[in-house]
């Protein structure tokens, strides 16, 4: 039977030309494709220009300035008289202002840009986590998928032998036509069952190539590893894997990187309360004419003119409405919210363990009882199809002997693949790596 199988797959039909993807290279490809890992990368980017602008806050403010004046009409003149006469003025300025001391506001911003850098970057990460599961079940399923597909299309293989077979006996008188029916609706309904397997597949490509961003789903086939590359074990205790992931899964440092936001940005808050000392100067000229008055030239005014600043401002915050308290208030509160998300973060990746090994160690036993269960059917049906083959055996007796061998083969699939996944997944919460 075996061998009956093995050729019945080798000469199924095969995408002719397409491109066998291996899982890392679908997750290489959906990390530098995927829509939301390349908004988390703008993120970063984003984070990066805002600590670059809160570093250069040190700098001094330099400006520049030019101004252009007409008035006419009743005004006061040179001589501090009333008179009617028409003035321009022409200025120039130039003044810098440098922040000396800002209560320490500028260093604990530097220092939130780099912690907000950071969280950004964790979160990327962690989407970056997401996208690799997401596509890793993905792929495992087109794997199953394929493996029932074989399934299917070998089980129509084999009946359709059994008619030819059945159709040249009954020629012969050896087999009756109630039989023949009753293969052919065999038949029929093993076509029905790779046709729903086929679209089981098809359906699975899909998401597949959906999750990648790729534009159509034609010509896309997974890389199928080969069988001893799925002979997997159980991984340690659920305990010893949280005690491993905790330390650097994405998820969690992100909320860490947050907390310390938080805590900075109570440092922050309370730098309002102390004073802020800046220095200020600037230099500066101007040209001035009047209709009544003969005045010196434009370059002897703007030489005479020519005037320097340069000042020491200091700001002492007094009372404000109690402001800069409730917002201290409200930063140690965002703190506090920030500390429970953490913990809250830290809980549901020792669940999402604890789960992940429990659905592992039940796949292992339907794994090994199905690998059982497989041989023990494979053996009876072998039997059967012998006694059937030699007269000893009916069809009806052929058919359920054949129904539990495919059952069994799909369930062994079926376990063989849940038990990959969940044990791979259970690697990379451990060490980050997730391969088949």
């Amino acid at each position: 039977m075996r061998r009956v199988f093995t050729l019945l797959l080798s000469i199924l039909p095969l995408a002719a030309g397409a491109q066998e993807w291996t899982l890392q290279q679908c997750i290489d490809y959906a990390l530098e494709h995927n829509i939301t890992v390349r908004q988390g990368s703008i993120s970063v980017q984003q984070g990066e220009i805002d600590l670059n602008t809160a570093q250069m806050s040190r700098l001094p403010a330099v400006s520049g300035s030019a101004s252009e004046s007409l008035s006419f009409g009743r005004g006061i003149g040179a001589d501090n008289v009333y008179e009617n006469a028409n003035t321009t003025g022409t200025g120039f300025n130039l003044g810098a202002q440098v922040p000396v001391f800002q209560g320490f506001a500028i260093n604990h911003q530097i220092a939130l840009r780099k912690l907000n850098l950071a969280a950004a970057e964790a979160n990327l990460e962690k989407i970056k986590d997401d996208i690799r599961m997401s596509v890793a079940r993905a792929y495992v399923q087109i794997l199953y998928d394929m493996e029932i597909l074989d399934v299917a299309r070998s089980q129509v293989g084999i009946d359709s032998l059994q008619v030819e077979r059945l159709e040249a006996m009954k020629l012969t008188g050896k087999a009756s036509a109630a039989e023949v029916a009753q293969q052919k609706s065999a038949l029929g309904q093993s076509r029905y069952s790779a046709a729903v397997a086929t679209s089981n597949l098809s359906i699975a490509t899909l998401e597949l190539t959906q999750l990648l961003e790729l534009p159509s789903p034609e010509g896309f086939v997974v890389a199928r590893p080969e069988p001893a590359e799925l002979d997997v074990r159980l991984l340690d205790s659920p305990e010893d894997i949280y005690a491993d992931a905790v330390v650097g899964r994405a998820s969690v440092l992100a909320e860490q990187r947050r907390l310390e936001v938080a805590e900075k940005q109570i440092d922050l808050a309370k730098s309002q309360y102390y004073p802020s000392l800046s220095l200020s100067g600037g230099i500066g000229t101007n040209y001035y004419t009047t209709s009544r008055t003969q005045m010196a030239s434009f370059a002897d005014q703007m030489k005479n003119n020519f005037s320097q600043s340069l000042g020491l401002t200091l700001s002492i915050p007094i009372f404000n409405r109690f402001a800069t308290r409730n917002q201290v208030r409200s930063a140690q509160l965002a703190r506090d919210n920030q500390q429970l998300q953490l913990e809250s973060s830290r809980k549901s990746l020792y669940k999402e363990i604890q789960q992940a090994w429990y659905n592992a160690l039940a796949a292992q036993t339907k794994y090994l009882s199905s690998q059982d269960a497989e041989a023990s059917t494979a053996e009876s049906y072998n039997l059967v199809l012998a006694k059937y083959e030699g007269g000893k055996a009916n069809i009806t007796e052929f058919n359920e002997a054949k129904q539990n061998y495919l059952k069994s083969a799909s369930d062994l699939a079926q376990a063989r693949y849940e038990f990959l996944y969940s044990s791979r997944l259970l690697s990379f919460y451990r060490d980050g790596i997730l391969d088949f």
